[in-house]
């Protein structure tokens, strides 16, 4: 397999071989024979996630809804369908999911096997909706895991490691409409003493900032038509100001990429990403690293970063800032915390950022930080699995599910099996 590369350039797949199955048969099947295989996504990850030193299967032919279930209020859909489509299918039939990430080019499977999320105090990450799901095991076999199931929790943010995601149910809830209002300038001061309010002030907050000062840069505001607001939108956010025009989280690019702003109101699945669906996502050549902190130590693991501002800075396109509902999901980074997200979507510069990431993990250990799975990170194995109180249970999971390893591979053996 020559030049296959991820989303964002920075790492190229070391596999043998690429699959694209037409049906979930001839998935079994490729499955069954191979010694060593892996799922690949939207190639979204920015480490070896998904890389395996024999196949590569990807389902992106396998993209389609399979059943939409209006009075259980959930919908059916094959591993490689991305969000964007399937959200745009959901809202013609009236429904909606109650989150998305920033990217709506995202596959669904793909986020859920590793706990991407969207933002939201009272929400989850996008694996919580995940209510029923069907893996192809290393035999070709079909597995099947619901809500009901004892080891449900410890599948759904599976890593690639237990099989191929042949299918997953989800919740959904009626379709809504939304509107989003980006803010500039948010004073350090306020954010110190308000965070929780702006952190609860709508459906979805986000915080970008540049690290250039102690100021957050943007604050993007997303309301649900319907919930109230305690404020005239028009007026200033906490101290910052409202936009005056469509703005995007990283300076100097053009904000007609981005979801609508302004006010307007629109669609749920056009306004909770950040990015248009027929756009370049965020900055297009970048790496990425996520770190998640217990959300009531947020401020202070922000302060914490604060004194690698001037290393940070020239390494960075921005910074998002976010909080996620705790979940029971056994390897999300959320699992049995409220969380904040603290993302840094860094310039191409893979040597300058190697060499950062371990200051930025020394400065964010007293805070228990975990790592985004499929970004990058230097944490040592023994401290990434000390972070993970079901690792036990999960590798007993992946033992009975894949007794040969079969879907392992150099990431999930330094990781997970130890």
């Amino acid at each position: 397999m020559e030049n296959q590369r991820n989303w964002a350039g920075n790492y190229t797949y070391g596999a043998a071989e690429l699959l694209v199955p037409e049906s979930v048969e001839e998935a079994r099947e490729q499955v069954a024979r191979s010694s060593r295989i892996k799922a690949l996504g939207s190639r979204h990850s920015f480490n070896g996630i998904a890389d395996t030193a024999g196949s590569l299967i990807s389902l992106e032919k396998l993209n389609r809804i399979l059943r939409l279930d209006a009075e259980r209020r959930t919908v059916t859909v094959e591993g490689g369908i991305r969000y964007g489509d399937l959200a745009r299918k959901l809202h013609e039939a009236g429904f909606a999911l109650h989150n998305l990430a920033s990217l709506p080019h995202i596959s669904v499977a793909g986020a859920v096997a590793t706990a991407t999320h969207g933002s939201g105090e009272r929400h989850g990450n996008l694996a919580t909706a995940v209510r029923e799901l069907e893996l192809i095991a290393a035999d070709g076999s079909l597995q099947r895991l619901s809500r009901e199931d004892a080891e449900f929790e410890g599948a759904v943010v599976g890593l690639g490691g237990l099989g191929v995601i042949a299918s997953l149910t989800l919740d959904i809830v009626p379709a809504f409409e939304m509107s989003q209002r980006v803010y500039e300038g948010l004073p350090p001061e306020r954010l110190e003493a308000d965070f929780d309010k702006i952190a609860s002030a709508a459906y979805s907050v986000s915080l970008f900032t540049d690290w250039t000062s102690s100021a957050i840069n943007q604050v993007w505001v997303k309301h649900r038509v319907g919930d109230p607001e305690t404020r005239d939108p028009a007026e200033p956010f906490h101290g910052a100001q409202p936009a005056a025009e469509p703005r995007h989280p990283v300076p100097g690019l053009s904000g007609e990429m981005c979801s609508g702003q302004l006010g307007a109101v629109g669609p749920w699945h056009e306004r909770l990403p950040h990015f248009r669906m027929d756009f370049t996502p965020s900055a297009g050549e970048e790496l990425q690293t996520e770190y998640f902190v217990p959300r009531e130590r947020a401020l202070e693991a922000l302060q914490a970063l604060g004194g690698l501002r001037e290393r940070i800075a020239p390494l960075l396109f921005v910074s998002e800032i976010r909080t996620i509902a705790a979940d029971e999901l056994w390897m999300s980074p959320c699992h049995g915390r409220d969380s904040v997200g603290i993302h840094f979507t860094w310039k191409p510069l893979g040597e300058p950022v190697a060499r950062l990431l371990p200051d930025i993990e020394a400065a964010l250990r007293p805070f228990g930080a975990r790592p985004h799975w499929a970004k990058l990170f230097a944490m040592a194995p023994e401290e990434l699995r000390g972070h993970y109180e079901r690792l036990a249970d999960f590798q007993q999971l992946l033992q009975r599910l894949d007794p040969e390893r079969k879907f392992a591979n150099a990431l999930l053996e330094r990781y997970v099996y130890g």
